[in-house]
């Protein structure tokens, strides 16, 4: 007897290889069918006809792929809108299934095979597609940041330029102007995302709610919920500290222990975007965030160690404003047990490890920390 039937599929920019694959009671799993269409709409039509043609009965049926850039996305809408359970595998995690069936080989047929098998043998999570709101506004933060990190890159070199034994006053005038020019498009989105803001009133208001915590501003916070789709599906703030990494790891087995710290394996986007008002929140002396920055860092005296316990705080902070729709109280005292304990574990003293405290200040990401252009609306 067939228990489930999962297709995977394996999507690139033009095509996409689908497998079809059914499990039965003896947990065996068998391929069915396997087909190539394009990655257009009647693409997607004749990929459906092909589904249903296969599926018998009513037995389950998920659909399983990989996180493709946006060559994904407008597949798992269509199957999405069509009623079918669509579930979007991270790549790392569909590489290290494919890596512990021993497949040495690597192609697209192989790795749609294996989502299909994937599919059938696990309970993957169901997918729900963002909002168009927030996708909008996570089009408009990637963008900027991508700007951000180009304007970067020309300062370097025009920095760089002017050390240099021979110079030419028409490289020096190119690079001038393309800053110029990325610091007229950071302006111009910057604009664009307070408006998309400011266009919906109920996210408006909590906004301005979330913003009343000093060292946080629009863009930082305009990132944050543009990576989350407005933490439509979190349940609690767990779940939220997971998807950013800042989830705390052990590495320990028999008598050894190694360094207990935060995993990384989440959105990076968000750390970074929570990077410089963990900073400012600490100079401005925002008790509940200082006094946690206080109490780590006088337990391990590493200043970037406190600093993420920070912007963990941070992290939570928003997700709970968020959902009461509240502004922040810096007199009212939250009781995250569990999350201080976390902490506790995650920032208490490691044996052998030597402070530099005065030689944490130098980069994050690709940025200089002595930037304070990257995040001007904080």
């Amino acid at each position: 007897m067939n228990l489930k039937y999962s297709v995977g599929l394996d999507v690139s920019s033009k095509k996409i290889d689908a497998f079809i694959s059914v499990i039965d009671q003896s947990q065996r799993v068998i391929v069915k069918s396997s087909k190539k269409i394009l990655n257009t709409k009647k693409g997607f039509e004749d990929l459906v006809t092909w589904i249903l043609k296969h599926q018998k009965d009513s037995i389950p049926l998920v659909i399983c792929m990989e996180a493709t850039g946006i060559y994904h996305e407008n597949c798992a809408y269509f199957l999405y809108e069509k009623g079918f359970t669509v579930s979007i595998i991270l790549p790392n995690k569909a590489k290290k299934y494919l890596d512990c069936l021993g497949l040495k080989s690597k192609n697209d047929s192989i790795d749609a095979k294996g989502l299909s098998q994937m599919g059938a043998e696990q309970c993957l999570e169901a997918w729900e597609p963002m909002g168009v709101f927030f996708y909008e506004l996570r089009l408009l933060t990637r963008q900027r940041q991508n700007l951000t990190e180009l304007k970067t890159i020309i300062k370097n070199q025009l920095d760089a330029l002017s050390h240099a034994m021979h110079q030419l006053a028409s490289v020096t005038a190119q690079l001038k102007e393309n800053i110029s020019l990325f610091e007229s498009q950071i302006k111009e989105l910057d604009k664009a995302i307070l408006e998309h803001i400011t266009s919906d009133k109920e996210v408006l208001e909590k906004v301005e709610n979330i913003c009343t915590i000093k060292g946080l501003g629009i863009l930082t916070t305009s990132v944050i919920l543009a990576e989350t789709n407005g933490f439509t599906l979190f349940n609690n703030y767990k779940q939220v500290v997971s998807y950013a990494g800042f989830d705390v790891v052990e590495a320990q087995s028999g008598t050894r222990v190694g360094k207990t710290k935060i995993s990384k394996r989440g959105n990076s986007r968000i750390r970074r975007a929570l990077y410089m008002p963990s900073l400012v929140v600490i100079q401005c002396e925002v008790q509940q965030f200082k006094d946690l920055y206080d109490r780590t860092y006088k337990k391990h005296g590493i200043k970037m160690k406190s600093y993420v316990a920070v912007q963990k705080k941070l992290l939570t902070m928003i997700y709970y404003l968020w959902n009461k729709n509240e502004a922040y109280d810096p007199n009212y005292k939250v009781k995250f047990q569990e999350e201080e304990q976390e902490l506790y574990s995650l920032f208490a003293f490691e044996k052998g490890i030597k402070s530099s405290p005065n030689k944490i200040e130098a980069t994050q990401g690709k940025l200089p920390v002595n930037d304070h252009s990257v995040f001007p609306l904080c």
